[in-house]
C-alpha cells in the first residue's frame, strides 16, 4: 500500500508487543512509522526527522510519558495521541490538560486507533493547506475583546502583541467557538468540530480543553468573559467576534 504521507508517525511505547502492533497497523493503513521504546530515543529521532503525529504511552519506564509529552509540547505543536492503561480518570484528565490532543485507552480497538489517527492527521493536513494557501495573502484573523486569533498562522495574540502558545486541540476548539459567537454549542457539537469523526470519546475532553483555554484567555478563569458555561447544555462564546483579513 502506498504511503499516505511522506512524514512519518512516531510511536513511543516501552512494551515491545504493543509498539510493534501499532507500527504494523499504521504501516498497513499506509502511514510510514518509526517506533521507539523510550523518551531518549524519541528525542534523538525528532532531532533529525519531522513527524506528523506522536503516539506516546502515558506510563513509560525510566521517563514518564506525560513528562515527555509536556517537554515536546513546550516547543512543538505536533499532534499528540496519548495511550493510557486502565488507570484512573485523573490520569487522562492530566494528560489532556498538559499536553495531549487526544487519548486512547489500552487495550484499544484497531479501528478506533486508525480512526483517531486519521482524524488528527486530516485536521492537521487541512490546516497546513489552509496556511500554505495564504502565504502570499493577508492573514485571516478573528478579533474578540483583547485577543486576535490568527487562523493562518494558528497563533493567539493579545492586544499588546504577546503571543500565547496553544496546543493543537486548544486552538481548534477556540476556533470552533469563536466562529459561532453567541451560539450555545453542546459538547457533542464541539467534539465533532474537534475530531471530525464519530468515535467513542472521553466525556470530559471538552471540559478539560475549556479549562485550559480559560486559564490562558481570562483574567479570572472562575468568572469567564469569553467562554461561558451553559449548564446542562454546553458552552457559548459570549464576546462579539469580528473577521479580519
Amino acid at each position: 500500500m502506498e504511503d499516505r504521507s511522506q512524514t512519518p508517525i512516531l510511536v513511543i511505547d516501552d512494551e515491545m508487543d504493543i509498539r510493534e502492533l501499532i507500527a504494523d497497523v499504521l504501516e498497513q493503513a499506509g502511514y510510514p512509522c518509526v517506533a521507539v521504546a523510550d523518551g531518549k530515543s524519541a528525542r534523538s529521532e525528532m532531532e533529525n526527522t519531522a513527524f506528523s503525529l506522536l503516539i506516546i504511552d502515558l506510563r513509560l519506564k525510566g521517563e514518564d510519558g506525560l513528562e515527555l509529552a509536556r517537554r515536546i509540547r513546550a516547543n512543538s505543536t505536533v499532534p499528540i495521541l496519548m495511550l493510557t492503561g486502565k488507570g484512573t480518570e485523573s490520569d487522562r484528565i492530566i494528560s489532556l490538560e498538559l499536553a495531549a490532543d487526544d487519548f486512547l485507552m489500552k487495550p484499544f480497538n484497531i479501528r478506533e486507533l486508525i480512526a483517531r489517527v486519521n482524524a488528527l492527521l486530516r485536521r492537521s493536513s487541512m490546516l497546513n493547506q489552509h496556511h500554505q494557501s495564504h502565504v502570499t495573502e493577508q492573514y485571516e484573523c478573528l478579533k474578540f475583546g483583547d485577543w486576535v486569533l490568527n487562523l493562518t498562522t494558528r497563533q493567539l495574540e493579545s492586544s499588546s502583541g504577546e503571543s500565547v502558545a496553544l496546543t493543537f486541540g486548544e486552538f481548534t476548539l477556540l476556533e470552533v467557538l469563536a466562529k459561532h459567537p453567541k451560539r450555545v454549542m453542546s459538547r457533542e457539537q464541539l467534539l465533532t468540530g474537534l475530531r471530525g469523526v464519530e468515535s467513542e470519546v472521553f466525556d470530559r475532553t471538552v471540559d478539560v480543553l475549556i479549562s485550559r483555554l480559560r486559564n490562558k484567555l481570562e483574567i479570572n478563569p472562575r468568572s469567564p468573559r469569553y467562554i461561558r458555561t451553559e449548564r446542562g447544555v454546553g458552552y457559548s462564546f459570549s464576546e462579539p467576534v469580528s473577521h479580519l483579513m
